[in-house]
């Protein structure tokens, strides 16, 4: 049986369970376009080509599976650019699926050709430039394959129009064996016998939560252990969300943004037991500093393990599988009771009392945080909406948090609430926006539209870019190019795509208006007008 090259990636797409994709459509991508409009997989137009790459990779965070985007070539697969980089640092398993001029003219700088094979190699695990169509049902079996394996992360697979056209014989689906790419998932069982020891020998030892635990599934495992050897945790910002705000074991988020007594178990701890984190420059701003540090150190990326700090026993593998068998060999242990006091100590507050008047963003999002469903999905752009959400919400048992972290990514949260909210249409859903970051991406208040997603949109509104104005004001420099003159009436703007909008400036409002948001039966807005000299500490 022979089918066009376009017609047998939609099957493989079906036979890895792909049942949504985000593209935007141009002439290099329509015969894959074509053949998708015959099938029953959900085609999701966003509004731009990033966009469409940050909602693939909300939808995998909550759905669990591998994201898929779609760009014609040219300007369609560079706006991709942003989306893949975003999605490799933060490990998202992500296939992109971008459009090529025809083969013959590869190379002759024809209208809208770029070399996306050679563009995207420094920012994604693998890309092909496929130049035979009989090769494409190994090339896609592959890029799925690669995309979920080992540490996830983003895939391009680049093809020229002409080949998409050209039938090829349809394969058997058979095992992906690729030379060279074995990774590795089983963790060494003495090397996971020489952490157990390490930790029944540790006096003040400390777990640091990355996203590798989340990513990998493995919060149910991570948790058991924590709570049989009553060791503290602290967490990277991704990793929020690994235990409960109010779990007792629970120190925050480390890091320059971070929480003080979670910065000062790292610096007082004989042992800091890193599960599934990079120990990046934002959570570990000097790592020269724990040096003197037992460190284990567990990842699914041999390549992170040492690369930062250095590390007495190292562990490469799956974390699910690395935990399962720590689970085999811990004991139950006595509480730490004087080295989580000696960290209780230094905890200060990060909220300041709030009277009627103006809001405090600190204040309005851990009221909020209490409010919402427990197994609410929130979102957040970059910036210090985002770093206000980490720090202040009030993180429940199940709260699923999609933030851009490696990247740090302006435009990511409002398009990455698309994605989640079509993964899980029963889940409440919270885009936590700044008036900066919300304008990169506002185009998605059409999707949202179009689609009648329930997303209710916190839009922080200071008209300033705040941590830049931040930045400069803590540096003593000028106050420049941070004022966000002529900013629409964003409630104005948001009932103009039909998405019911309302504006709060004092704090005796915000319960209220927060009910009303709740309660309502759509997408919402809600603008909340906040201090610009807010810090986000």
């Amino acid at each position: 049986m022979r089918k066009t090259a376009a017609e047998v990636i939609v099957d493989i797409l079906i036979k890895h369970n792909i049942d949504t994709v985000f593209g935007y459509p141009g002439a290099a991508s329509t015969p894959l376009h074509q053949a998708l409009s015959k099938s029953n997989i959900r085609h999701i137009l966003p509004r731009s080509e990033q966009s469409g790459a940050h909602e693939a990779t909300g939808y995998s965070s909550v759905e669990g599976g591998v994201g898929v985007c779609i760009a014609t070539s040219g300007p369609g697969a560079t706006n991709l650019l942003t989306g893949i980089a975003n999605a490799y640092m933060d490990s998202i398993p992500l296939v992109a699926i971008t459009g090529q001029v025809t083969s013959d003219q590869i190379g002759r700088d024809v209208f809208q050709e770029v070399d996306m094979f050679g563009t995207t190699a420094p920012y994604c695990k693998h890309s092909y430039l496929v130049k035979d169509a009989a090769q494409i049902p190994r090339i896609f079996h592959e890029a799925f394959y690669i995309a979920a394996t080992g540490r996830p992360g983003p895939v391009v697979v680049d093809i020229p129009m002409d080949l998409q056209l050209q039938e090829i014989d349809v394969p058997e689906l058979e095992k992906v064996d690729i030379r060279g790419y074995k990774p590795t998932v089983k963790g060494h069982e003495m090397q996971i016998k020489r952490a157990v020891s390490e930790l029944q020998r540790a006096q003040r030892p400390v777990f640091l939560a990355g996203h590798g635990i989340i990513l990998s599934d493995s919060i149910e495992e991570f948790r058991k252990i924590v709570e049989l050897t009553n060791v503290p945790v602290v967490s990277t910002l991704l990793g929020l969300g690994v235990l409960p705000t109010e779990h007792p074991l629970n120190f925050g988020m480390i890091g320059s943004h971070g929480m003080a007594q979670s910065n000062f178990a790292l610096q007082k701890a004989d042992l800091i037991f890193i599960v599934g984190a990079r120990v990046s420059d934002r959570a570990v701003p000097a790592p020269m500093a724990l040096q003197d540090k037992r460190i284990v150190h567990v990842d699914v990326d041999p390549a992170e393990i040492g690369k930062i700090v250095s590390t007495n026993t190292p562990i490469v593998g799956d974390i699910k599988d690395v935990l399962t068998q720590m689970l085999a060999l811990v004991e139950q242990d006595d509480p730490y009771t004087d080295w989580v006091a000696e960290i209780s100590a230094h905890k200060k507050p990060i909220r300041v009392p709030q009277t009627n008047g103006t809001i405090c963003a600190k204040n309005a999002l851990h009221l909020l945080s209490g409010m919402v469903e427990e197994n609410a999905i929130v979102t957040t752009e970059v910036g210090q909406n985002q770093i206000w959400t980490a720090r202040n919400w009030n993180f429940k048992d199940q709260t699923k948090f999609i933030t851009s972290g490696g990247f740090g990514t302006m435009g990511y949260g409002l398009p990455a609430a698309v994605g989640a909210k079509l993964a899980a249409p029963d889940r409440q859903v919270i885009a936590v926006e700044g008036d900066g970051s919300f304008q990169m991406s506002m185009g998605e208040l059409a999707t949202i539209a179009a689609h009648e997603l329930d997303i209710k949109i916190i839009l922080l509104c200071n008209n300033e870019l705040g941590m830049v104005n931040e930045y400069q004001r803590v540096r003593d420099y000028n106050n420049y190019a941070v004022h966000l003159a002529g900013n629409p009436d964003f409630s104005v703007l948001a009932s103009a795509y039909g998405i019911e909008a309302a504006v709060v400036s004092d704090y005796a409002d915000l319960e209220k208006a927060y009910e009303t948001m709740l309660a309502w039966d759509g997408p919402y807005l809600l603008q909340i007008n906040i201090d610009a000299q807010e810090d986000t500490l």
